[in-house]
């Protein structure tokens, strides 16, 4: 079946047609069929393509890329991975880079740019157009990961004293330089923003009123220094197309529309998932990093983690005369930091993402943490029960042994949820991402806790049921 008898048919899901475009165009370009394999691109979503191509072998990227025509390679190349395009900008003549870049939208640039060494970007900008150099730096200005670096200077604007049909006759004649015409901004004279219109509402309105009569004045916008986290969640909230940026006179600098908002989304959840597993990701495509890359990302954590479980060991050492004395003890130590290590790891999860998302609401730390203090002793109960009457029946321990496994299971599983819950506010408060404290660095703080918990439980009930351990 060919691309377009796919097409037609509509019968495959979009990933079988990207698979399906990706093993064409590769077996085309072995064979150096480049006009077959230009053919097949034609039907094909820019989106599309772009996935096609990141899937070719690395020495394939730049051939696949030149197939396609001037516009719609402007399109395809904002829909690359970073690591692609400044691997295309390496191959390309100069001409041919100033060719795309020069035709992007200024938000995609400025996030191209920023991947790109400073050496490159300034060639790439010294050959710029005027106009489009000076959207470029204009959003360079702005912090990272702030409503002014991700937004997009090309949006059209309206005065309150124009007519209907003054208005519409001015987005014929510059919808082309706008990224969305849906919202329609007013601003005054010093081009502070007062009011926004939707297109709707200007093509129902009769020819003659005036744009400050139909308009809204009360507008919600962001400031140019907001975070892109609350921009999402303002956009999410409202159902916006796109929300208005001003600079800190209220002057209208620019628009963020839905499309940015969908891709902070995914930044941001795949950074938390990342800091979650404890992999140091820094917004870079974790599988087309090379492996010294990967190993180096992953190996912070794992030190950290490996000299805390070192401190586990040097506990359990310490109780060698207990241990000696009653060695099935030792047989609980996985079941008790296992369990313990999980219930903080879920705490601390659902805590994370209800921080990042807003779900804790009007909730004080106070009151997530004794929720979690709560559903914690409750699981440590359940749970605690279950493994006394297990240690009895099943391993056949006598009754000291197991109370003492199942009292420091439910101390555990209340330390667990308090620690899995507290912490991610703890870093907040000190400005860091709540997500840094992450499920594995839970865990192995639990585990370290939960020995010194149950070998003490143990000591102060076998000394109450025995005189041949003492509690020292």
């Amino acid at each position: 079946m060919t691309v377009t008898e796919d097409l037609t048919t509509s019968l495959a899901s979009r990933s079988e047609l990207r698979e399906l475009v990706r093993q064409q165009l590769q077996a085309l370009l072995e064979v150096q069929d480049f006009q077959a394999a230009k053919a097949i691109l034609v039907p094909v979503q820019p989106a599309d393509i772009a996935e096609a191509i990141e899937g070719l072998p690395e020495a394939m990227h730049a051939i696949a890329f030149r197939l396609l025509s001037k516009a719609e390679a402007i399109e395809v190349y904002e829909n690359l991975d970073s690591s692609v395009q400044q691997s295309l900008l390496e191959k390309f003549q100069r001409q041919e880079v100033i060719d795309i870049v020069d035709k992007m939208s200024p938000d995609d640039r400025a996030r191209l740019f920023d991947e790109l060494p400073a050496s490159i970007v300034r060639q790439v900008l010294d050959h710029m157009s005027p106009a489009e150099r000076e959207a470029t730096n204009l959003l360079l200005g702005y912090e990272p990961d702030t409503a002014g670096r991700i937004m997009t200077p090309e949006y059209l604007s309206l005065k309150e004293h124009y007519t209907v049909a003054d208005s519409i006759e001015r987005i014929r004649s510059l919808s082309h330089v706008s990224e969305t015409v849906f919202y329609l901004y007013v601003t005054d004279s010093a081009r502070r923003l007062t009011g926004i219109l939707s297109l709707r509402d200007l093509i129902v309105a009769q020819a003659d009123r005036t744009i400050g009569e139909i308009m809204t004045r009360d507008t919600i916008f962001v400031q140019t220094h907001t975070d892109q986290e609350e921009v999402a969640r303002l956009i999410q909230r409202y159902d916006f197309l796109a929300v208005p940026v001003v600079d800190k006179e209220e002057r209208l600098v620019g628009i963020i529309t839905v499309d940015d908002v969908i891709d902070i989304i995914e930044q941001e959840a795949t950074e938390d998932i990342y800091a979650l597993g404890g992999v140091q990701s820094d917004g870079d495509n974790y599988f087309q990093m090379s492996l010294l890359t990967v190993a180096q990302r992953r190996v912070m954590w794992l030190l950290i983690l490996l000299g805390t479980n070192a401190v586990t060991g040097f506990i359990i050492k310490s109780q060698e005369e207990l241990i000696s004395r009653l060695a099935v003890l030792s047989a609980f130590i996985p079941l008790l930091t296992g369990t313990g290590g999980n219930v903080g790891s879920q705490s601390s999860t659902v805590v994370i993402r209800g921080l990042n998302t807003g779900e804790t609401g009007s909730l004080r730390m106070s009151q997530v943490i004794l929720r979690e203090a709560i559903a914690g002793s409750m699981l440590g109960a359940s749970l605690g029960v279950l493994a006394t009457f297990g240690a009895l029946f099943l391993l056949q321990v006598n009754l000291a042994v197991a109370l003492a496994v199942g009292i420091s299971l439910l101390f555990i599983s209340v330390l667990a949820s308090v620690a899995g819950s507290g912490l991610p506010f703890l870093f907040r408060s000190f400005g860091l991402d709540p997500a840094l404290m992450s499920a594995p660095f839970i865990t192995t703080a639990v585990d370290v806790l939960g020995v010194l918990i149950y070998f003490n439980v143990a000591r102060f009930i076998l000394s109450l049921g025995t005189n041949s351990i003492v509690l020292h």
